[in-house]
């Protein structure tokens, strides 16, 4: 329904309404940390705040997995127009695949951005993906929240968040995460744990920063 939306209003609409927003970041040394070498790296950020991260980093050449789904069709589109590389794929159509693309663009330098409880949820419910991806090339998953103090919040699963005319806008990076090449299951599920505790603590983080409540 979110995507569904931003695709009907299109990318002019969201422009217009990025140029209006104030934002600000916190902690961007942790990103600026993990990209310093001109290595790729794996960003992390909710799926239901994907206008938020769309806007903020577009232009900037990132690449970004999305699924093989109708609303997946709509976010390729409109990524394409605002400068992203695009993989289709999710967990449960094309994985195999993606995982191929997805390991070859990092090995390129590219920097990698994931909503990990997507395409369909529960909000906020991470799969070891992630967490895989970074064992397999030793590169850090750097947390990316996201906080607003005023918005449209959707009636869908993710509460999908389009921030106002005149919002402000705080984007905020948690401490980067790293994964031993020789890392079991077990420490995968706990690095994926970890991870979503991260994402949690870098929106509150900027909620608490706004003055204002969290909105989960």
């Amino acid at each position: 329904m979110g995507l569904r939306l931003i695709g009907a209003l299109g990318p002019l609409f969201l422009r217009t309404l990025r140029a209006r927003w104030k934002c600000e970041r916190l902690n961007p040394q942790h990103w600026e940390d993990a990209v310093k070498d001109g290595e790729g790296a794996l960003l992390a950020l909710w799926h239901g705040r994907m206008v938020c991260g769309m806007a903020d980093h577009a232009g900037r050449e990132y690449t970004v997995l999305v699924s093989r789904s109708k609303d997946g069709d709509i976010s390729d589109k409109l990524l394409q127009r605002f400068g992203y590389r695009v993989i289709r794929g999710s967990s449960s159509r094309g994985g195999a695949s993606a995982a191929r693309a997805m390991l070859a663009s990092l090995g390129r330098g590219s920097k990698l951005v994931v909503t990990p409880d997507g395409p369909r949820g529960p909000r906020h419910a991470l799969n070891p993906g992630l967490a895989w991806m970074a064992r397999e090339t030793g590169l850090p998953i750097v947390p990316m929240g996201f906080a607003v103090d005023r918005a449209w919040r959707l009636k869908s699963w993710d509460r999908f968040t389009i921030p106002k005319w005149g919002a402000r806008v705080v984007l905020s990076y948690g401490e980067p995460l790293r994964v031993s090449a020789e890392a079991d299951e077990a420490e995968l599920q706990r690095t994926t744990e970890e991870l979503g505790r991260r994402l949690m603590a870098a929106e509150a983080q900027g909620f608490a920063h706004l003055g204002e409540p969290v909105d989960w």
